[in-house]
């Protein structure tokens, strides 16, 4: 490793002018850090930082060297006077293992300054380089607790950011010539999504999900037990977006011998480590024990780094790894591996929506290179097409207004991340063109935390989201929202109004303990706005059911009589329809060699295989759990 620096330092000091005053070149987990101890010089030519990184292929970070800092005392008291007070600065914290300053402000684009002015003045006073962090419109638990636990934890994240850098910089033996896939979960299924990447010398999980609707271990987790290898030999984890079936059994990997990093976008991150905490508090309250606990889950937190859209970020020696938007919910990424030197172009689309929402931009579907596509098939049957958008939202509040109309409560099961949003944004412009729409829209749940993580990323939003989120006028802290203060109780007696509250599909959580208490009354509307997986509670009483079993004081069993009017509203779901899935394949560009669809039911993975073989004359395939995969 010493001899790598020394080349990477030679070739850092052929391209910085003497006077920046090098004294060091690092890796720093998949990136390139240089400390100059004359920083000021470096920024005196804007074009340097984009030569540099071009020659070494990096994401490459400038600091100023360690003697070169301010004290944290006098460089807090210069940083609050070149800052403006309407940036909205509400924490400043330094990290001197990294000669980092975070500045979390509601208004970071002053924080920042035209053409980054304001940045560089803060560089030049005091040494320090500035990360700025955007403040939530709305409180937010859990991203206070992350950037806490961020500077906590700098210490042992510094040592295991070095120690990763020393992996991702060390070139193998000999070359890759072989990508085998491996499929551990969520094949002719929905749930578990788990898939192993393999080259002679890298390891890879793309996603490490569990099914939330089952307790049963051999239908809940991953196949990790036929790897073929242990926890420790894995080089990194790739997490496509947070929902528990694509990363609820990451800290299980951290809590029986993973050290390695966990890839993923920032709100990814963030949403992850809510529903995680939330899993083993919903797990604690029955009879099934968690597969981890929270000590785990800070554990994998450590070891999570973040990449943007498009940033193309080297995670093994031999792997490239982009993300790109999957439309689906806050932070929601295909995975793009560049895999050896023009070996093999694998993308995993995670799961997609190539069609209109009001929160995020439809699915990318241009890459630089892709070979093979992994792609999800949940609304893959042929008879899976959802109406337009508009009719859905009229369908919505249609049934809705009807239920208000009959002095009943409208009850919508949703998760908490992403349906939760779309449809608050629904509800908040149907109240804006109709006066008349007066009754209070309760959120119950996690629903008001993911939405305030959502106003702390409004760059990962539709644009017109992200001005009001910007201007201070966010649609989820409209007035028409009202957070559950009361007992739930309280609610049911009271007068009419609609009830958001997770999970979606009545698994646990809020809406089950809304579904007791509004069941028996013929008044009450089940509004179903998403998907509804085989096994769920949801599943049966969209075909009919009217008694079902279910958990009263005690934890006893009992019988409850569904007299609510039931209904389902398609066209809300993250997910694409068929139509829509058809359009993606077929807009891929460039088109791939083959498609192998999974992340659907059984019969919904075949039928959209067999479509795109006939429409693409490629080779398609909808494969099964435990088969591995040969592509290069």
């Amino acid at each position: 490793m010493a001899n790598a620096n020394n080349e990477l330092h030679k070739k850092v000091e052929e391209l910085l002018p003497a006077v920046c005053a090098l004294s060091k070149v690092e890796h720093e987990g998949p990136d390139v850090v240089i400390y100059l101890k004359n920083i000021a010089e470096f920024y005196k030519d804007e074009n340097l930082i984009r030569k540099i990184a071009g020659t070494l292929r990096k994401r490459v970070l400038i600091r100023s060297d360690p003697s070169a800092l301010t004290t944290p005392e006098k460089a807090l008291d210069k940083i609050k006077a070149i800052v403006p007070a309407e940036a909205g600065v509400t924490d400043i914290s330094f990290f001197p293992q990294f000669c980092e300053v975070a500045i979390d402000s509601l208004k970071p684009g002053l924080v920042i300054g035209k053409g980054g002015s304001t940045l560089k003045e803060i560089i030049f006073q005091t040494g320090w380089a500035p990360k700025i962090l955007r403040t939530p419109t709305m409180p937010s638990n859990t991203v206070s607790g992350i950037r806490k636990s961020m500077l906590k934890e700098a210490d042992n994240r510094k040592k295991f950011l070095t120690n990763l850098g020393r992996v991702i910089s060390t070139p193998p033996t000999a070359k890759a010539d072989w990508v085998k896939v491996t499929a551990l979960g969520g094949f002719h299924e929905v749930g578990r999504m788990c898939i192993l990447v393999q080259t002679p010398n890298d390891k890879i999980l793309i996603d490490c999900g569990v099914n939330p609707e089952t307790n049963e271990g051999p239908k809940a987790f991953p196949y990790l037990s036929s790897m073929g290898i242990t926890l420790d030999q894995l080089n990194a984890v790739v997490i496509t977006h947070a929902h528990l079936d694509h990363c609820g059994f990451v800290p299980y990997l951290y809590k029986y011998g993973y050290e390695g990093p966990v890839y993923c976008t920032p709100p990814t991150r963030d949403l992850m480590v809510l529903l995680q905490f939330d899993y083993i508090k919903v797990l604690s309250k029955g009879d099934t024990p968690s597969p981890y606990e929270e000590k785990d889950v800070r554990k994998m937190l450590d070891h999570v780094v973040v990449r943007d859209y498009e940033d193309v970020t080297d995670i093994t020696p031999e792997i490239k790894l982009t993300f790109h938007n999957a439309g689906h919910i806050l932070g929601s990424s295909m995975v793009h591996f560049h895999i050896g030197e023009g070996l093999h172009n694998l993308v995993y689309t995670g799961d997609l929506k190539y069609g209109f929402t009001k929160l995020f931009d439809p699915a990318n579907a241009a890459f630089p290179r892709s070979e093979t596509i992994f792609m999800e098939s949940t609304y893959g049957g042929r008879n899976d097409i959802q109406p337009v958008r508009q009719e859905a939202e009229k369908k919505l509040m249609e049934a809705i207004m009807k239920t208000i109309e009959r002095k009943g409560k409208a009850l919508i099961p949703v998760f908490a991340v992403g349906r939760s949003q779309e449809v608050m944004l629904v509800l908040e412009e149907y109240a804006q063109t109709h006066p008349d729409f007066n009754v209070p829209v309760y959120i119950d749940g996690m629903i008001l935390e993911a939405s305030a993580i959502h106003t702390a990323y409004p760059e990962f939003l539709r644009q017109n989201v992200q001005r009001r989120v910007l201007s201070n006028n966010s649609p989820f802290e409209s007035k028409i929202f009202e957070p559950v203060k009361v007992k739930r109780q309280e609610i049911v007696d009271g007068d009419p109004c609609v009830i958001l509250a997770p999970s979606g599909m009545l698994s646990g959580g809020p809406s089950l303990e809304y579904l007791k208490l509004l069941a028996e009354g013929e008044k009450n509307s089940l509004i179903f706005v998403g998907y509804q997986s085989a096994l769920s509670l949801g599943r049966k009483l969209q075909h009919g059911a009217k008694e079902v079993p279910l958990h009263g004081e005690g934890g006893k069993l009992q019988s409850v009589k569904v007299n609510m009017e039931i209904q389902t509203v398609e066209g809300f779901s993250g997910h694409s329809d068929r139509s829509q899935l058809l359009a993606f394949a077929k807009n891929l560009k460039p088109r791939p060699e083959r498609i192998f669809t999974l992340h659907g039911d059984e019969g919904k993975c075949d039928d959209l295989a067999r479509t795109i073989n006939k429409m693409l004359h490629i080779e398609t395939r909808a494969p099964m759990n435990l088969d591995a995969i040969r592509l290069k």
